[in-house]
């Protein structure tokens, strides 16, 4: 019967992520560019004032979603 008893399991290690300032700026500003964006069609693109016109194509795409996080839109 042989043993290992010498023999250790190899450890696992671990390195932290480290992010530049100008990389993590980039990405919190491209967040909060897209969390905007989404505001803005869900919360108050009414179809009739939108950016795109009289398209009410955005409007009526997320309707349901508007009136389930409780902005009204009639």
């Amino acid at each position: 019967m042989s043993s290992m008893s010498g023999a250790e399991a190899p450890q696992a290690t671990t390195t932290p992520l480290v992010l530049p300032i100008s990389r993590s700026l980039f990405w919190l500003g491209g967040t909060a560019l897209l969390a905007l964006l989404v505001y803005y069609f869900i919360g108050i693109d009414q179809g009739a004032v939108s950016i795109f016109g009289n398209d009410a194509h955005v409007h009526e795409f997320v309707h349901d979603g508007r009136h389930f996080l409780g902005f009204p839109c009639h």
